[in-house]
């Protein structure tokens, strides 16, 4: 995915010179900073014995600013570092491997992080005071060396979900529980949305950036033309962009942002290492903009139900950022989460804060095994 560009020889400098400024810049998320220039620039004296890499702070810098960066129009776009010009590229339209699924049916698995059955989830979730326009999800690794994607369960003796070394995805999900005009008036429908990357999700070798609709407890009938039929519910997929799969060691460079735009468009934008992608559709498929309260974010098993295991000894630290009208700390709501998919991590205590200068308000947990 990535693309010559004359222009990184000037731009380059200048980003590693903005460097902190950038960073602490009242617009500026520092969403993946390094430890040592967040806790500097938070006023930390012991920051200053951590040697900090001018290069790792730019691309840092870099993907906060293109995490916040809105592509032009509906569409597919990349773009690589330096530039901060969004590129259109083409979108993908198929079919994933394996069956998706809102929840798996059964809970007789470890209790573990994320699905764990009977439509519930060990998983935290953040709730904002008002409606979110815009969430960003990111990581902190230590000890992730490998992972393995592991089927749960199987419908009429076939596995479900993408099997194998390095096989994950990384959803940001929106809270389920609520109606909106795209339910046609079904009793007990509710809509969901999930923002993803999903490793070889059309075929091998490729992974996909995507955003996922779902139209729960719609019934027996029929769903709406161009929706998929799962049980009594139906999805649909937004355009889905090609990007690299990516080794579960890259974790902490991968942030996804999700964005809802009433009477615009939703986008998904997925950055890591040096590059970026972004996914837009418009908000009308299931007007989530109107009922988004609440958002979940983390590593799990690559669709199906899978569960993603860790090597032991991993860690990961999940933050989740909210911009939702307002300065105040979300909730850390635990076991609410709504993904079908789980990690063989286990959650720690989670920790709802402020806004403080350039941090909107986010909370941040910690799983280990």
């Amino acid at each position: 995915m990535k693309t010559p560009n004359h222009s990184k020889t000037l731009i380059k400098p200048l980003l590693i010179a903005a460097g902190l400024a950038t960073a602490v810049a009242a617009t500026a998320w520092a969403t993946e900073l390094p430890d040592a220039v967040v806790s500097a620039s938070a006023g930390d004296a012991t920051a200053t014995d951590r040697p900090v890499d001018p290069e790792s702070v730019a691309r840092a810098n870099w993907r906060t600013l293109m995490a916040h960066n809105s592509a032009p129009a509906t569409g597919c776009y990349h773009a690589s570092y330096p530039t901060i010009v969004w590129e259109k590229v083409a979108c993908k339209i198929g079919q994933p491997r394996v069956h998706p699924v809102h929840a798996r049916p059964r809970a007789d698995v470890p209790e573990v992080t994320g699905g764990i059955g009977n439509g519930k989830s060990d998983d935290y979730v953040a709730e904002g005071t008002g409606l979110i326009t815009e969430a960003v999800g990111s990581f902190a690794i230590s000890g992730v060396t490998s992972e393995v994607g592991v089927s749960e369960y199987n419908i009429n003796g076939v596995q479900q979900g993408i099997t194998g070394s390095n096989e994950y995805s990384i959803q940001l999900n929106t809270n389920e529980f609520e109606t909106t005009s795209a339910c046609a008036g079904h009793g007990g429908c509710t809509v969901w949305q999930q923002f993803i990357y999903a490793t070889d999700y059309l075929g091998p070798g490729e992974a996909e950036v995507f955003m996922q609709y779902w139209l729960l407890d719609w019934g027996s009938t029929a769903c709406p033309s161009g929706w998929n039929q799962s049980g009594h519910n139906c999805w649909a997929n937004s355009f889905l962009v090609a990007v690299d799969d990516l080794p579960i060691t890259d974790l902490g460079s991968m942030a996804i942002t999700a964005s809802a735009t009433a009477g615009g468009n939703d986008t998904v934008v997925f950055t890591w290492g040096s590059d970026a992608v972004s996914s837009s559709f418009p908000d009308y498929v299931v007007d989530i903009s109107s009922v988004w309260d609440k958002a979940e974010f983390n590593v799990v098993g690559n669709g199906g139900g899978a569960r993603a295991n860790f090597n032991a000894g991993s860690s990961v630290t999940v933050t989740i950022f909210l911009i939702d009208g307002s300065n105040v700390a979300p909730k850390c709501v635990a076991n609410d989460g709504s993904t079908g998919e789980s990690n063989n991590l286990n959650a720690g205590p989670c920790a709802a804060y402020n806004r403080f200068v350039y941090r909107p308000p986010s909370i941040k947990f910690t799983e280990s095994n």
